[in-house]
């Protein structure tokens, strides 16, 4: 009997199409190869960081501007021209912000040593009683194993400054700024054309249109996200400087470089505002003699920042942003190791965009679950 007839015979329709043969299991790589790459990728990040950052600030801050862009374009307003406003409008808002706060800035530089003078005595005395006790503690386990109390050992350190050094790190720097201006233009501009290219190379219909949902989730939940956060912060350092200035009689500029402090150290959190918190206790205790007074900054601060993380945040973003504090501490973490203050300021938007991808990839939607 032929294979036809088998079939026919066995109840199946001869006009069916044949079904396609399973697709075999991709093979998995060992454990060891998965944790070299990863250490491969995390050398390569470190030791291109002078490459990398001023690209990944330059998205940050495109992304930040792309919703403004695309509501100037809903008014017939070109992209190039739109692109041009929102960069000139942020560079001007920088500098006059700067102009402002030079001044407390340098002042507080100028006097920081005076006031850490000032401030060590009080720390001194409040912690004379456990320094005794452990020069007392010392000296009796001193005679108690028959050796007389020995003097301390003075260590003197000197501190070669290299003026070439400094010299050239000016012209780095500002290299640096440019190439992050230039690239965020660039990116407000030609991003989508870059992006529509790019997709063009993959051969597959369903990669392309994957990715291309991809793409668009991330331009439009991460702008939405960092606009949203960057104004959040905003209001935060101003309802800050405005208790500064209102219950201490702070002087306004003094206030506004303390809620400028407290917008940017929002950007990371916990991290950020343990910073700020300290900061402020420092400042408290350095500016004023009565004790509660001096720890009114750093409990302002507090309040404010628990106002926002537990109340304002949530109800604003609500649940499709949260993110695991976990994971979020071990991320701030290893960025912070790998690009200092900047990698602070970016562990939060690309943990977010890693969430994005990982809930849009077939299978991977567990993984998206477990940043929650």
């Amino acid at each position: 009997m032929s294979a036809p007839d088998a079939a026919i015979a066995a109840g199946a329709d001869p006009t069916a199409a044949p079904e396609p043969a399973p697709v075999a299991p991709r093979p998995r790589g060992p454990l060891s190869l998965v944790v070299l790459a990863i250490l491969a990728v995390g050398y390569t990040l470190w030791a291109t960081q002078d490459l990398v950052l001023p690209v990944l600030l330059a998205m940050f801050f495109a992304l930040i501007g792309n919703p403004i862009i695309r509501l100037l374009q809903r008014l017939h307003v070109p992209r190039f021209l739109a692109a041009l406003a929102v960069l000139c409008g942020g560079i001007a808002l920088t500098v006059l912000l700067g102009l402002q706060l030079v001044q407390p800035a340098s002042d507080w530089v100028r006097e920081a040593p005076r006031e850490l003078r000032t401030l060590t005595p009080k720390l001194q005395k409040l912690t004379r009683p456990v320094q005794e006790a452990n020069k007392a503690a010392e000296n009796i386990a001193r005679v108690a194993g028959g050796e007389s109390p020995a003097k301390p050992v003075q260590v003197v350190r000197t501190e070669v400054n290299d003026p070439y050094k400094s010299l050239t790190a000016t012209p780095m720097m500002a290299a640096s700024v440019l190439a992050v201006v230039l690239l965020t233009f660039f990116f407000m501009v030609y991003g989508q054309d870059l992006q529509r290219r790019a997709i063009a190379l993959l051969p597959d219909r369903q990669k392309k249109k994957l990715t291309v949902e991809i793409l668009h989730a991330i331009e439009i939940e991460i702008s939405r996200y960092v606009l949203t956060i960057s104004a959040i912060n905003a209001v935060v350092g101003l309802a800050f400087a405005a208790c500064l200035a209102f219950f201490l009689d702070m002087p306004l500029d003094e206030a506004l470089l303390w809620g400028t402090m407290a917008m940017l150290l929002n950007f990371a959190p916990y991290v950020g505002p343990l910073i700020g918190i300290v900061v402020m206790l420092l400042m408290g205790f350095s500016s004023y003699d009565e004790p509660l007074r001096a720890l009114l900054p750093a409990a302002i601060y507090l309040g404010l920042h628990t106002l926002e993380g537990q109340i304002v945040t949530p109800i604003i973003l609500g649940r499709r942003m949260a993110l695991s504090p976990l994971v979020l501490i071990l991320a701030l973490m290893v960025f912070g190791w790998l690009w200092g203050i900047i990698g602070l300021l970016l562990a939060v938007p690309m943990l977010v965009c890693v969430k994005i991808v990982l809930a849009r990839v077939g299978g991977m939607d567990g993984w998206a679950r477990l940043l929650e």
